[in-house]
């Protein structure tokens, strides 16, 4: 390319960026109307809050349910087991109390038995999550505080159940 061909396309390009800009520096932003100024939240450094316990989705459920004659944690409670841990983290001065409850069949032993087992179990899987042993206590009702009183496997499917009690939060 001669020494001409090169001084045009620079000059073209200069000229170009030229009216580039003086288009940008015409166009002047429309005025916005005035508002009120708005209150921001405050940044939030990822922590579980006492306020929390109330409003948060996951941490309002707490409740773990529990197929018949097991212990074992279902697969669908693991999310609600990982909120409650990370609370816990979070706030080591809370406490929470695990009530361990069964349905009615067997008998008065058996299911407190099986309401400690179950209480143990989600206090097991909390202190794993990242909880702390001395942020749990367990306790088993066994059949003793119903929240279905029907006979028939619907009912007791509701009954067989840890309940989640923060007692410090």
């Amino acid at each position: 390319m001669n020494k001409t061909v090169r001084i045009a396309l620079v000059a073209l390009l200069c000229v170009g960026a030229a009216a580039c800009t003086k288009k940008a520096e015409v166009k002047a932003p429309a005025p916005m109307p005035e508002q009120a100024p708005q209150q921001q939240a405050p940044e939030s450094n990822g922590k579980y809050t006492p306020a929390d316990l109330d409003t948060d989705a996951c941490l309002r459920q707490r409740v773990v349910y529990f197929d018949f004659d097991k212990s074992e944690i279902k697969p669908e409670f693991q999310q609600i087991v990982a909120c409650h841990a990370k609370y816990l983290q979070d706030r080591p001065s809370s406490h929470i109390r695990l009530e361990g409850n069964t349905d009615e069949r067997g008998t008065r032993e058996y299911n407190l038995g099986l309401g400690e087992r179950r209480g143990n179990a989600l206090s097991s899987a909390l202190q794993a999550a990242g909880g702390s042993a001395s942020q749990l206590e367990v306790i088993s009702y066994g059949k003793e505080k119903p929240v279905c009183r029907e006979h028939n496997e619907d009912c007791w499917s509701k009954n067989r159940r840890v309940e989640i009690v923060y007692t410090a939060q």
